[in-house]
């Protein structure tokens, strides 16, 4: 069975000044699928993401949303559909856990509304699902690398959308909270289907936690497919201009970076 599309990315272009950082991009994100955007440093893969969350506005091409193109759609009715992670974020240290998660629900509410039991309900559910319910009353600045990572995406969550985004969301955590986030990304897609786009910097980590990797090079999509079915020692050569052995461990493929 055919899967739905969720975004669509069509010749897109963007440039700074004279400096082309994407050239003609296009490609479709799966609805229910983890995709994940990989490649070298300076390979456009941020400035990718930026176009996709309506951070920048291209200079050629569309990205539709529901068959919509996004630059038509306000950043409320956007939020609404859209949930984002960025990889640097920040809020006062003494605001408590819950009061920042209930932030999430700021896109479906009107001016000087209070919230409502909805409201608490997602909340409740978004510090439930990201195991973060006893910290909920303990000032954010007082958490750990990790349970602020984890904070923010119950943020995200309490948005109640169907796509979410993250920006590298294991960047500066030990591998323990690393593979910590990467399975609660995986169990908020599998469980409860929501579509993950996301970028990573680890190799084996896109390989591992996607159905789907987009492999940037110069601007240009390089790689596009199943981890297994595109990542191979040639692939991996074009995208980060090193070779490296890749092996398969119980059908798995892994790259050999030592």
């Amino acid at each position: 069975m055919q899967t739905k599309t969720a975004m669509e990315v069509k010749n897109l272009s963007f440039s700074y000044g004279k400096n082309k950082i994407l050239r003609d991009v296009s490609f479709a994100i799966g609805e229910g699928e983890i995709t994940t955007i990989m490649g070298a440093n300076g390979c456009g893969k941020s400035t990718l993401f930026s176009l996709m969350t309506k951070n920048l506005y291209p200079r050629k091409g569309k990205i539709f949303l529901g068959g919509k193109n996004i630059q038509n759609l306000g950043l409320k009715d956007f939020a609404k559909k859209v949930s984002i992670v960025h990889q640097y974020n920040t809020s006062s240290d003494d605001i408590t856990v819950e009061r920042l998660v209930s932030y999430g629900r700021t896109p479906h509410m009107k001016m000087m509304q209070a919230k409502g039991e909805e409201d608490d309900r997602l909340v409740e559910w978004a510090m439930e699902v990201t195991n973060i319910t006893k910290y909920r009353d303990r000032e954010v600045g007082k958490l750990s690398g990790g349970q602020r990572q984890r904070v923010w995406i119950a943020m995200a969550l309490a948005q109640n959308t169907k796509i979410l985004f993250l920006d590298e969301p294991t960047t500066y955590l030990d591998i323990r909270y690393q593979v910590e986030i990467l399975e609660l990304v995986k169990k908020l897609n599998r469980e409860f289907g929501i579509t993950i786009i996301m970028v990573l910097h680890d190799i084996n980590q896109a390989i591992y936690f996607s159905d789907k990797v987009i492999g940037l090079k110069g601007g240009l999509v390089e790689i596009l497919g199943k981890p297994n079915d595109v990542i191979t020692t040639e692939s991996i050569e074009t995208l980060y201009g090193i070779r490296l052995d890749v092996t398969k461990i119980e059908g798995q493929k892994f790259v050999l970076t030592i």
